[in-house]
C-alpha cells in the first residue's frame, strides 16, 4: 500500500490500475462478434468496470467495515471478469499473448486489492 496521503481515489495506485484494465476491456471487446454485444462484451464490460467502480465508492466510506465490504466487491468482480477473459480465450475472441497481460493485469489489482483489504482489516 502506498505510504503517502491519497486525496481522492484516482490517487490509489489499485484504481489506475483496475481502470488501465477497464480501458483495454473495452478496447478489446470492440472486436468481438458482434451478435455478443449484449451477450459477452457487456458481461465483461460490466465486471470489469464493477472493479473499479467498487474501489472508488469503498474508498469514500467512512466506516472500515463499509470499506471492506466494497473491495470485496471488487475482489468478486475481479474474478468474474478472468472467468470472461478465460471464456473469451476458449472462443477464441483474443489470443493467448492478449490472454496472458490480461491474467498478469488482474493478479496485480487483485494482490493491490489484498493488501489494501488485509491493512483495513488489522486496523479494526
Amino acid at each position: 500500500m502506498e505510504s503517502r496521503v491519497s486525496k481522492s481515489f484516482e490517487d490509489l495506485l489499485v484504481w489506475q490500475k483496475a481502470h488501465a484494465l477497464v480501458l483495454d476491456i473495452y478496447r478489446l471487446t470492440n472486436k468481438f462478434p458482434k451478435d455478443e454485444l449484449y451477450g459477452l462484451t457487456q458481461q465483461i464490460r460490466n465486471s470489469s468496470r464493477s472493479i473499479a467502480a467498487n474501489i472508488a465508492e469503498g474508498y469514500k466510506k467512512y466506516g472500515k467495515l463499509d470499506k471492506l465490504r466494497f473491495y470485496n466487491i471488487s475482489q468478486g468482480s475481479l474474478e468474474e471478469t478472468r472467468y470472461y477473459i478465460i471464456l473469451s480465450k476458449d472462443l477464441g475472441y483474443i489470443e493467448e499473448s492478449v490472454y496472458q497481460v490480461l491474467i498478469k493485469q488482474l493478479i496485480d489489482i487483485s494482490q493491490l486489492l489484498n493488501a489494501y483489504y488485509n491493512a483495513i482489516k488489522k486496523s479494526i
